[in-house]
């Protein structure tokens, strides 16, 4: 038997952060989306386990060991019911790796939902979400997909409405950022300065609901937008490229480096994919709409 799971990216549409914690994290206000570029992990029996393979493009930059979150999602699981995480689990990646679109916590909600069918444990709704959030902070929303505030570290999830369907252009850099590495580049950009507590835009959130891109255009924003232009500046010409190529905004997508690009039409975005892809500042170029559904099991 085997049982295969489909998994969103995701772009955040607003990402406020808040002051360093005491226990290293930041509060967030972290208005996901999710988009139609998907990983798929198909677990099946195998004896001990948990092994992974994996891939798809930049296939070879995603580990194949414990610290994989879709290895460390059917231990968590396997732990809760007393059982064995006897598993192979096989990732065919299309999310772009350590691009700030939540690739790897995709994989993790993937392959607690495909465990949890596979070992038919039924675990409700609201145990799978306390273990995605002990795996990380963009997990839950993986699982849940559509669009959603996170607040705490992001892991606190409140679904919000969307009103019609946002077109998006991402362009992937030609290497990846840790994430680690831009919030404590945030943190040093941030020394000697109050930082506000983050806030989700009532602007923002009504410009989802309503489905109109312009309105959303003119609320998007991204604290780490700064600390990833820092770490990696040319990132500047790829986000000035696709302004210039027509698009309603342009920002760095989460911690980066991947840049995204809302336009107003599928037919817009087609062009502002083109310009960019002839622009020599980006790797690689996808064409994505959002809202797209959370994890889903496909088959088995």
């Amino acid at each position: 038997m085997a049982v295969t799971v489909r998994v969103p990216a995701k772009v955040n549409v607003q990402l406020a952060v808040g002051a360093a914690r005491p226990d290293g994290f930041h509060d967030l206000a972290n208005v996901f989306l999710a988009v139609g570029l998907y990983d798929e992990v198909t677990v099946t029996p195998s004896a001990g386990g948990p092994t992974v393979t994996c891939e798809g493009p930049d296939a070879a930059q995603v580990p194949l060991d414990g610290t994989n979150l879709a290895v460390r999602a059917a231990e968590a699981l396997a732990a809760r019911y007393g059982i064995s995480p006897d598993v192979h689990l096989h990732i065919a990646k299309d999310i772009p790796v350590a691009g700030g679109m939540a690739g790897g916590s995709a994989d993790g909600a993937a392959a607690l939902l495909a465990c949890d069918t596979l070992w038919g444990t039924n675990a409700p709704r609201r145990e799978l979400l306390d273990i995605c959030a002990e795996l990380g902070s963009d997990v839950p929303f993986s699982l849940v997909g559509g669009a959603a505030l996170g607040t705490g570290r992001g892991e606190k999830l409140r679904v919000l409405e969307t009103g019609g369907t946002f077109h998006w252009v991402f362009a992937m850099a030609v290497r990846g950022l840790s994430t680690p590495a831009v919030f404590r580049e945030f943190d040093r950009l941030a020394e000697g300065r109050d930082v506000p507590e983050p806030v989700a835009s009532e602007a923002l959130l009504g410009a989802l609901a309503e489905g109109d891109p312009d309105a959303l255009a003119a609320a998007v924003t991204n604290d780490l937008q700064p600390a990833a232009l820092s770490l990696f500046p040319e990132l500047a010409d790829t986000l000035a490229a696709g302004r210039g190529a027509g698009a309603l905004a342009a920002l760095v997508s989460g911690s980066g480096p991947t840049t995204a690009f809302l336009a107003r039409d599928a037919e817009s975005a087609a062009k502002v994919a083109e310009s960019l892809h002839t622009s020599g500042t980006c790797r690689t170029v996808r064409v994505a709409s959002g809202p797209a559904p959370g994890a889903t099991v496909v088959a088995g």
